[in-house]
């Protein structure tokens, strides 16, 4: 994304997530835990518009998004999402699914690695949210539910038929797509569903944990590594090595590749700036 900027000020607070700041670390928390941190519109709105403003900044280095109290996140909210759905009109309804799905675009389009922390349920756009995520940390709790059929629509929902294939395989994303059933911590990690499983209620900590690990790192190389991933995903292989190599090029004259070569001969840790 652009670093670019216009006339608007950087928003001072954001009404429908807590956003917390650590060095180079941001953790971005949805706060509704008597209603499972459910989405509302306002929600989906703050989420493209936080991702979008982070970006810009270039200082976050690392994301978490996490969930307050007994479940990361149970999708949209029935009443105030469900319900308003049914009085919308076509243009109003195509209106909500693009924004849900420049959410989802935010996520995987932004410069910084962000990890999912999840503990119980991440539920319909809660397990795609998750799904869109660079990493997944969960623990034993962490149950993941693609739902969308269940209340008669598409399994395809804000990008899901798209990325899950590329993340479980195809035979697995047709069954949790099209079945809405749950999926159990052990065999999301079995099927490669979450990246890491930690021990019971450490999910918070251990994405925190990866998430300081990144921001510590070569933080132009993750943002390179992070744009080649979703690129080439449906590229041929000439585009794909071309693409790569052009994007090794303008790495190598990089200070961090500089940086890595003096710590090398010195026989020091590197200092990565991220440039």
């Amino acid at each position: 994304m652009s670093p670019f900027t216009g006339s608007a000020p950087r928003t001072p607070r954001w009404r429908h997530l807590r956003v917390d700041l650590d060095g180079g670390v941001a953790t971005v928390t949805l706060t509704r835990p008597d209603k499972l941190n459910a989405l509302t519109f306002g929600a989906y709105a703050d989420l493209r518009d936080l991702l979008a403003e982070l970006s810009r900044e270039r200082a976050v280095r690392a994301l978490v998004l996490a969930g307050e109290g007994r479940g990361f996140c149970s999708g949209g909210d029935v009443d105030e999402i469900i319900g308003a759905t049914l009085a919308m009109d076509t243009a109003q309804l195509l209106d909500f699914n693009r924004m849900t799905g420049q959410v989802v675009r935010a996520v995987r389009e932004c410069p910084f690695p962000v990890i999912a922390a999840v503990h119980g349920v991440a539920a319909g756009a809660g397990a795609v949210l998750a799904l869109a995520a660079d990493f997944r940390v969960a623990d034993p709790t962490a149950r993941f539910a693609f739902l969308f059929t269940r209340v008669g629509l598409s399994g395809g929902d804000m990008g899901a038929a798209y990325l899950l294939p590329r993340v479980v395989g195809l035979g697995h994303a047709t069954r949790l797509l099209m079945l809405g059933e749950p999926v159990r911590a052990p065999e999301a990690e079995r099927i490669g569903l979450i990246s890491e499983l930690t021990e019971d209620g450490q999910a918070d900590q251990a994405a925190r944990t990866l998430a300081r690990r990144l921001a510590q790192g070569p933080a132009l190389a993750y943002a390179q590594t992070k744009a080649l991933l979703t690129a080439e995903l449906d590229m041929p292989l000439a585009a794909a090595v071309e693409l790569d190599a052009s994007t090794q090029a303008l790495l190598m004259t990089g200070d961090d590749y500089r940086e890595f070569h003096a710590a090398f001969t010195a026989k020091r840790p590197p200092r990565w700036s991220g440039r």
